[in-house]
C-alpha cells in the first residue's frame, strides 16, 4: 500500500542517500540527470562540470530533485523536492566540497582520470570544463513509500 511520508521520514531519506535526480527545464526542453549529492542545512550541495544541466539551470533556477531509498524492495521511499539553484564560489564553495568529499568518502574525478580521446570520448579539459559547486535551496518536499 502507498502512504505518504512525514517530515522526520521526509528528511531521513534526504540524509540518507547519496545520488538523486536533478530536473531542470529550458527552451522548451526538460533534462534529468543523477547526481552525488550531500543534503544539508535544507539544500543538495553538489558537483559538477560545465555542461547542460548548468546551463539550463542557470537559465531556469526553479528545479526538481528526486531521490529514493530502494534498499528493503519490494518496499521504497521516494521524496520529490523543489527549489532554486545557486552557484558558489569562494569559501562557500570550498565548504561545500569539503562536505562532499567527507560524505561521499572520495573526491570527485580528476580531469586527468576520465576517458580522453584515445578511448573514443572527448573529455575537454578542466580549462575549457570548470567545475560548478552549487547547492538547491528546498522550498517544498513530499515523499510517498510502499509499505
Amino acid at each position: 500500500m502507498i502512504g505518504e511520508l512525514g517530515p522526520h521520514q521526509i528528511e531521513q531519506v534526504l540524509h540518507e542517500q547519496v545520488i538523486g535526480r536533478i530536473g531542470c527545464h529550458a527552451r522548451g526542453r526538460t533534462y534529468v540527470v543523477p547526481i552525488t549529492y550531500v543534503y544539508e542545512g535544507g539544500a543538495i550541495l553538489g558537483h559538477t562540470g560545465d555542461g547542460q544541466k548548468v546551463r539550463m539551470m542557470r537559465e531556469n533556477p526553479e528545479v526538481c530533485f528526486e531521490v529514493e531509498d530502494l534498499r528493503h524492495l519490494p518496499r521504497w521511499s521516494s521524496v520529490i523536492a523543489y527549489g532554486r539553484y545557486e552557484e558558489l564560489d569562494g569559501d562557500a564553495a570550498t565548504s561545500a566540497l569539503d562536505r562532499l568529499i567527507a560524505r561521499l568518502q572520495a573526491s570527485p574525478p580528476r580531469v586527468a582520470d576520465r576517458p580522453g580521446e584515445g578511448a573514443g570520448v572527448f573529455a575537454p579539459s578542466h580549462e575549457q570544463r570548470p567545475e560548478v559547486i552549487f547547492r538547491i535551496v528546498i522550498t517544498e518536499k513530499t515523499g510517498r513509500h510502499e509499505t
